[in-house]
């Protein structure tokens, strides 16, 4: 399984993010906002990209989407949609934490 966030802020200050949150994961940028629009996350309205997840497959298959991201419950909220979904929990790692995608997610 891979797992990635995308943001709308420049390939800088997501590194910088990144790096101040001991994230394992990268975070892809979106400065034009193009795959944010193809992927109707984008918010004509408030110039933002809403807090979507899309829990996508190998094979390229959407398989849910979760449009009321809660930030304060993020983790949790999507370590139970991967195991609802039948994804295998990921091993510890070299510190000795279990950090998925969900503890950290991008602004945007």
């Amino acid at each position: 399984m891979a797992y990635f966030a995308a943001s709308t802020d420049d390939p800088e200050k997501n590194r910088k993010y990144a790096e101040s949150m001991d994230l394992d994961f990268p975070i892809l940028s979106d400065p034009g906002c193009e795959i944010a629009r193809a992927f109707g996350v984008f918010s004509e309205e408030h110039g933002v990209a809403r807090r979507w997840t899309y829990y996508i497959a190998a094979d390229g298959t959407v398989l849910y989407i979760d449009r009321a991201v809660k930030t304060a419950t993020a983790g949790p909220d999507v370590a139970a949609r991967l195991d609802e979904l039948g994804v295998p929990k990921r091993s510890r790692s070299r510190s000795g934490s279990r950090r998925t995608a969900s503890r950290r997610t991008a602004r945007k």
